[in-house]
C-alpha cells in the first residue's frame, strides 16, 4: 500500500483495522479514534481518494491502494485549501474530530468543486462533532471551493 504518497509494507494481522496500523505501525496519529464502529467519522482516511472509516477497514482491503491521511492531506491544492480555510473560520474547538472531518470535506470537494449547503450536509453527515462546530464547518468548506475556483 501507498501511504501519504510513500509505499509502506506491513506485517500485521489483516484483519487488524487500518486505523491502528496508521497509528501504532506507522506513527500516523492524526487519524483518531472515536467510536470503533464507523459511525462519528473520527478515523477518516482517504483509500483511492474516498473517504473510509480506518476503525472498520481491515488493513487487507487496503492492499495496494492508495491511503491519505490528515499527515499528507496538504500535499494536495484542495488539501491546503480546506486546512487554510479552517483556520481563517476559526473551526476548531477541542480538535478531537478534526481531521476526520477535514478529511470528508477534502473528498467533497475533489468531486464537487461548488457544493450547496445540503451537498455539504449530506457529506458531512457520518461526521459528528460534539462541541457542535456545524456551521463553521460548512462556512469552511464554502470557503475552501471559493478559493479552489479563484485558482488558489
Amino acid at each position: 500500500m501507498t501511504v501519504n504518497g510513500k509505499a509502506v509494507t506491513l506485517d500485521a494481522d489483516p484483519q487488524m483495522p487500518l486505523l491502528w496500523a496508521l497509528r501504532e505501525d506507522l506513527q500516523l496519529t492524526g487519524t483518531k479514534f472515536g467510536c470503533g464502529m464507523a459511525l462519528c467519522g473520527a478515523c477518516t482516511v482517504h483509500l483511492d481518494g474516498q473517504p473510509v472509516r480506518a476503525c472498520q477497514t481491515p488493513l487487507e482491503a487496503a492492499a495496494g491502494k492508495k491511503i491519505t491521511t490528515i499527515e499528507g492531506v496538504a500535499a494536495t491544492p484542495t488539501g491546503r485549501a480546506v486546512q487554510k480555510a479552517w483556520l481563517k473560520i476559526d473551526v476548531p474547538q477541542c480538535g478531537y474530530c478534526q481531521s476526520g472531518q477535514i478529511m470528508s470535506a477534502c473528498a467533497l470537494l475533489a468531486g464537487k468543486k461548488k457544493p450547496t449547503d445540503a451537498d455539504i450536509d449530506g457529506a458531512m453527515s457520518g461526521n459528528v462533532c460534539r462541541c457542535g462546530t456545524y456551521n463553521q464547518i460548512r462556512a469552511a468548506i464554502h470557503d475552501a471551493s471559493a478559493t479552489l475556483a479563484k485558482g488558489g
